[in-house]
């Protein structure tokens, strides 16, 4: 790992556990075992940094996600298997945490990568959604967007009531409640939601 590398990884853990005010250039350096001069030859201080940080933590986010969306299968086996990967529930999640930090949030530069990462994850699951909604596996009137917004949202509330009570628990409560909710949508059910309302 080169010495960019690792000032971006040690960005990236100290965003996590800290915050941006509360990632010093010289935290990051010690964690790095990097040197100052090393640090402002690579970036131009901690926001270049912290952007890149940022940026590298939401293309791992994406990634992790594209495998298992995209892998084969029916649409809701794919999001089940998104939403049971495995977490680190009680750190949250590294994206949704930095909406909660207004140092992130007050910086369009900062703030971008994260509005982009939830974007396109809303985006991909409303996609799979689409996907088996057309192969006949969901029923015609499901509306992907909506829905997919309902399960992003449902995720990240998890994690903010998991760390609220210091219990796994109540994410992996979140996760099974939405997809109870989401199989009334599924054909092989032969229930609409809504439909006795």
């Amino acid at each position: 790992m080169t010495s960019a590398d690792r000032l971006i990884e040690s960005t990236r853990e100290l965003l996590w556990e800290r915050g941006y005010v509360g990632t010093s250039p010289r935290a990051i350096q010690q964690r790095a075992g990097a040197g100052q001069g090393s640090m402002y030859h690579h970036f131009a201080g901690k926001p270049d940094l912290a952007r890149a940080a940022i940026g590298r933590t939401a293309e791992e986010l994406r990634a992790t996600a594209e495998a298992l969306l995209g892998a084969p299968g029916p649409a809701l086996e794919r999001v089940a298997a998104y939403l049971h990967r495995e977490r680190d529930v009680l750190r949250g999640c590294p994206v949704g945490r930095l909406t909660q930090d207004p140092d992130v949030m007050a910086d369009a530069t900062l703030r971008e990568p994260v509005r982009e990462t939830f974007s396109w994850l809303a985006g991909r699951i409303a996609g799979v959604l689409r996907e088996g909604r057309d192969r006949g596996e969901l029923v015609p009137d499901l509306d992907p967007e909506s829905t997919a917004a309902t399960v992003v949202a449902t995720l990240q509330g998890g994690y903010v009531l998991a760390r609220a009570a210091g219990s796994a628990e109540l994410f992996d409560r979140a996760v099974a409640g939405v997809l109870h909710l989401l199989t009334a949508y599924d054909t092989s059910t032969r229930r609409e939601v809504g439909r006795d309302s």
